[in-house]
């Protein structure tokens, strides 16, 4: 089984089309949207939801107020102020602000009367769906849900264990934008790396951030340059500093004004019958195959 992650140092740069693109492509895969926080893969393949279920990934404290005494032992011992008093001098009790806990526990250690307990909080939610491309797991974190990297992990742990129920070869992870944790955990023992780049001052300049980030995790990576006729000189500058660094060359992907259409109908490029698009894809993916 090998696992393909499609990574960006940005948004935008075509990264999950290209993902969906393999997807078309590759024979009895496993798809991963890691994309937890602004998921949009399930948008081109339509997915069938079949099983779901919550993610709690953070522990919140919870206050009986039958028993809290008043005491103000936790008040005092809360070192992110996320405790306080309430009420008037004939009733006070304890509240906890959701925002500012961070579930050390401390307070329940303090607490004379064990009224206050640690208690899981839902972050975000997981789910198993079919496509016509095969089986697909994705997720979403809850608006200001935490530990968002734990999601992805989770995410590919159940691609993974599918991938093995199923004899599945490839398993194929859209990864999220940019170079935080959740793409950390989304690179994080991948078989092969591809980076889409995009031909831009900026695209030149992300580019570089995740190559660094990849080099330093040891990454087994290489490059897409997607839309490179919209400036052949950028993209070319792409190319060689992915070769100073050692990272191959996939190919190139040029604009083609069928793509929008086709994304508009949830298809992907390699869905129509031809295209410059396409064909390139299509070369990508024969040379990523040939990589071994």
């Amino acid at each position: 089984m090998k696992e393909i992650v499609v990574l960006s140092g940005k948004g935008g740069t075509g990264k999950t089309v290209v993902l969906a693109s393999f997807a078309s492509l590759a024979k009895n895969p496993v798809i991963a949207d890691c994309d937890v926080d602004a998921p949009n893969l399930h948008l081109l393949l339509n997915p069938t939801v079949k099983e779901r279920g919550m993610f709690s990934s953070r522990k919140m404290a919870i206050i009986d107020g039958r028993l809290c005494n008043s005491c103000k032992e936790c008040v005092s011992a809360c070192r992110f102020d996320a405790l306080s008093i309430i009420g008037n001098e004939c009733l006070q009790k304890v509240t906890v602000d959701a925002d500012a806990c961070e579930g050390c526990g401390v307070c329940t250690r303090v607490c004379p009367s064990g009224a206050i307990k640690l208690q899981e909080q839902d972050s975000g939610e997981w789910f198993v769906s079919e496509t016509r491309f095969g089986p697909m797991v994705h997720a979403l974190l809850a608006p200001g849900g935490e530990n968002s990297g734990k999601l992805v992990a989770l995410v590919k742990q159940k691609a993974k264990v599918i991938a093995n129920q199923t004899g599945a070869n490839t398993v194929l992870v859209d990864g999220p934008p940019g170079l935080s944790c959740p793409a950390i955990s989304a690179a994080g023992g991948a078989d092969m790396v591809v980076l889409v780049a995009e031909p831009t001052v900026s695209g030149f300049s992300d580019f570089a951030r995740i190559a660094d980030l990849c080099s330093q995790m040891k990454a087994k990576t290489a490059l897409v340059v997607n839309r490179w006729n919209i400036n052949s000189r950028l993209a070319e500058s792409i190319e060689n500093e992915a070769a100073l660094r050692g990272i191959k060359s996939l190919g190139r992907i040029p604009y083609d004004e069928m793509v929008p259409s086709l994304l508009a109908t949830c298809k992907t490029p390699i869905e129509s019958r031809d295209g410059e698009a396409r064909a390139a894809i299509v070369e990508v993916w024969n040379k990523l195959c040939d990589m071994g």
